[in-house]
């Protein structure tokens, strides 16, 4: 009976490390296979229960207020921020298929809500994530590295949010 026990925990666990391995692997090369469920799951599980407290000061979630590009309907969707002196960095763990990051593009900017402060944001621009990388925390730059994040989304502030930030 025990050793029946183990080789189903053995076997349990082998699984759980190969679907690991394989989600890595498949994050790594930007895989449809992987990266379309995932970003469903978010779309349609995880983002709602993130929304919740997205963009409060007690979590490291902000909330992207975004046009859709053909519905013009406004969109929410959580995102990771980090704060710079001009603005905000988004890393892309899903490369350019993101739907928010396409319409932040095609809009030309957005609405953040950032610790509690809702900010607009302009010049959308993405840069390489070796030339902004110091700026994430070292937890998040090793996640990066192990998902082989490419890419960051760079949103400047509005021209109009730092005149009244200044006021």
């Amino acid at each position: 009976m025990l050793q029946v026990i183990l080789t189903v925990a053995g076997i349990l666990a082998l699984a759980a490390v190969s679907i690991s391995v394989l989600f890595v692997l498949g994050m790594r090369a930007k895989s449809p296979l992987v990266q379309v469920p995932i970003i469903w799951l978010g779309k349609h599980q995880f983002n709602q229960i993130a929304l919740r407290t997205a963009g409060t000061p007690e979590t490291g979630t902000s909330i992207v207020r975004h046009r859709g590009r053909t519905s013009g309907r406004t969109f929410e969707t959580p995102v990771g921020v980090m704060a710079t002196d001009d603005g905000f960095l988004i890393a892309l763990p899903y490369g350019l298929r993101s739907n928010w990051l396409r319409n932040v593009l095609a809009d030309g900017g957005a609405t953040l809500v950032h610790h509690g402060e809702t900010v607009e944001v302009e010049a959308p621009e993405i840069v390489p994530m070796s030339s902004v990388e110091t700026a994430f925390a070292p937890r998040e730059q090793r996640m990066h590295r192990i998902f082989h994040v490419t890419d960051a989304l760079h949103l400047r502030r509005a021209a109009s949010t730092e005149m009244a930030a200044a006021a």
